[in-house]
């Protein structure tokens, strides 16, 4: 038996296809006792790693001067929604390395949509 057969869960469809650098919004439930709420967490995308049981993507954000990640699961049902705002653009897989920059300098320049050419 494989190990693809023994999880039955489903990916969720709330999550679009991002990738190291984007900025975006999570929109997570949160349950405390018997109350449920929704929580934004927003922030840029450092790291998506994809794996047999549907990989995970982490979300970093200063808040306060204090750097603050977060990983959550592709096929989470806790995960109401994810908005991406910008793609930006990087030359890495991992971002690992904005952890060690201030505020300012942790700032990405964003990508450009690929233009198609027309000829007349």
């Amino acid at each position: 038996m494989e190990f693809k057969e023994l999880i039955t869960t489903e990916a969720n469809p709330n999550i679009p296809e991002l990738a190291p650098g984007d900025s975006v919004k999570v929109h997570a439930k949160i349950v405390e006792g018997e109350k449920e709420r929704t929580q934004i967490f927003q922030g840029v995308v450092i790291k998506v790693k994809k794996a047999l049981d549907g990989g995970n993507f982490t979300v970093r954000r200063v808040a306060y001067g204090i750097g603050v990640e977060r990983t959550f699961p592709f096929r989470s049902p806790r995960v109401e929604k994810v908005e991406v705002l910008r793609h930006g653009k990087v030359r890495r897989a991992r971002l690992f390395y904005m952890r060690g920059l201030s505020t300012k300098a942790a700032r990405l320049k964003e990508r450009r949509p690929v233009q198609t050419e027309n000829k007349d």
